[in-house]
């Protein structure tokens, strides 16, 4: 196979089951579920964290957030670990980005050798976001994004309208040019949407207010301690029928919204010829509960939060219109996207291609992967709690473990919907044991991780202040005001 494009489009806690290829019949995502039937489908595709920086950056590296020791949204990845983008650019691409990334630190490339649209995120803590006025808040895990959710307009869906545009405007320009000079090129488009703030335009809210069902899940009975400690101190304990609905209805329009989208993308990538040379991944980088199980946003290992939607399409080489059912996760597919482009595989990583998996579903793999969750107390969302928690997915098993709390085994091959804890069940002592054995094997100890945090934290202090007061220059930053966010409830 001769080395093809690459077009990588990475949203943004988008959950897998809402699109119409994972088997939603409400939600219009056309595009996505063209790519799915034009190419591979993957159902079991796991995040390395359920919140947005240590999962983006363990997709960049390859590596598990605590073997690069970035966990939070304020952690910085060292400039000198390698990432696929530096694998890609010594196979001979010119790795772009445009739109989203969210990276901490003046490294705002961490291997593309070029970048357009960059985050609305400053580049280093210390600085003041943006205010978003009327919306202020609703971006985070906090009950005010449900009671301000619903028809209007928020930046993330103005700013990935221009990074849209400026991806399709690159691939009729450089990615026409290097076609015609016989030259690859590799093109990451990073989208904000369907992240919160839960708020759409009020064409899109119309279709969806009263057409989207209600959550299927409820809270449980026994609700684990850790989820209903979160519930409660997040402000979501008790959400009215109408709250819940008119931010899932938000939601549901920001999936098609960013399906739209993806079209656009795609639309120039089929003007300039380069559909079939081009390798197409969609993926997001994790998920998000919308109200199942009484839940919102991420942050937790169930499905909802910890699964996303991933599809490839590179006919040739994938087959069209087929699934795979094997465990796959963000630190695999950086690892599969630089094999596919001729590159050697990155050194030191944790992830493993299943490029193999993706053309043929008989192909060998080891069905097992891991996420973590840890915090420190600083955010104001953690509600002062610093936590380290660590979920393995092995086979048809899946077993989170909980500093403080007890731990949760599910066996999902008969409890899809996660709700018969098995952990304490004789039944099950040896699948426990050796999942808990598997937790621990490359150095993951909830002690250890929270020493190193607090190290951290110091250290992010001192650069926060000196951010603070030095006020440095930043790059790639995508700017914005108050009043371009809108709420018309």
């Amino acid at each position: 196979m001769n080395k093809p494009n690459v077009l990588f489009i990475f949203s943004d806690q988008h959950a897998q089951k809402v699109a119409g290829c994972y088997g939603d019949d409400v939600v219009r995502t056309p595009n996505i579920d063209r790519l799915a039937q034009e190419g591979v489908r993957f159902d079991n595709a796991y995040c390395p964290s359920p919140i947005c920086t240590p999962s983006r950056m363990s997709m960049l590296t390859a590596r598990w957030p605590h073997r690069q020791e970035c966990w939070t949204n304020d952690d910085m990845l060292r400039s000198d670990v390698p990432t696929w983008l530096h694998r890609a650019g010594e196979a001979g691409y010119r790795p772009a980005l445009i739109g989203r990334m969210h990276s901490i630190g003046p490294d705002q490339l961490h291997g593309y050798a070029e970048r357009g649209i960059g985050d609305h995120t400053p580049n280093f803590a210390g600085i003041a976001r943006f205010p978003m006025g009327v919306l202020e808040g609703t971006n985070e895990p906090d009950s005010v994004s449900l009671t301000q959710s619903g028809a209007g307009m928020a930046i993330y869906q103005r700013k990935d309208q221009d990074v849209v545009d400026a991806a399709a405007a690159w691939l009729r320009d450089k990615g026409a040019a290097r076609n015609a000079a016989g030259q690859q090129f590799c093109l990451t488009v990073g989208l904000m949407t369907p992240h919160a703030p839960y708020v759409v335009d009020r064409e899109a809210f119309d279709h969806y207010h009263g057409q989207v069902p209600p959550p299927r899940l409820d809270v449980p009975q026994d609700e684990h301690d850790w989820h209903r400690w979160w519930r409660h101190d997040r402000g979501i304990g008790e959400v009215s029928d109408a709250v819940r609905d008119r931010a899932r209805a938000a939601y549901w329009g920001l999936v098609q919204r960013t399906d739209e989208m993806i079209g656009q993308v795609l639309d120039a990538l089929k003007e300039i010829g380069a559909m079939d040379d081009t390798l197409i991944v969609y993926a997001s980088d994790h998920g998000d509960h919308v109200g199942e199980r009484g839940l919102w946003w991420k942050h937790t290992f169930f499905e909802e939060s910890v699964k996303f939607p991933l599809v490839m399409r590179l006919p040739g080489a994938i087959p069209a219109g087929e699934s795979r059912d094997q465990v796959v996760n963000l630190v695999d597919l950086s690892q599969t996207m630089i094999e596919v482009m001729g590159a050697q595989p990155l050194p030191y990583a944790d992830g493993k291609s299943f490029w193999a998996v993706a053309c043929d579903r008989e192909a060998p793999w080891e069905n097992e992967t891991f996420s973590e969750y840890c915090t420190d107390p600083v955010p104001s969302w953690t509600g002062g709690r610093a936590v380290q928690q660590r979920m393995i997915r092995s086979g048809s098993w899946k077993l989170s473990v909980y500093d403080g709390e007890p731990p949760l085994l599910f066996d999902l091959s008969t409890d899809p919907d996660e709700r018969i804890n098995r952990a304490e069940d004789p039944d099950c002592a040896e699948m426990f044991q050796r999942l808990s054995a598997r937790l621990a094997h490359d150095g993951w100890r909830p002690e250890t991780v929270a020493a190193r945090m607090r190290e951290r934290r110091a250290e992010k202090d001192i650069l926060a202040a000196w951010a603070r007061e030095v006020q440095p220059a930043q790059t790639h930053v995508w700017e914005y005001t108050a009043d371009m966010n809108r709420l018309d409830n």
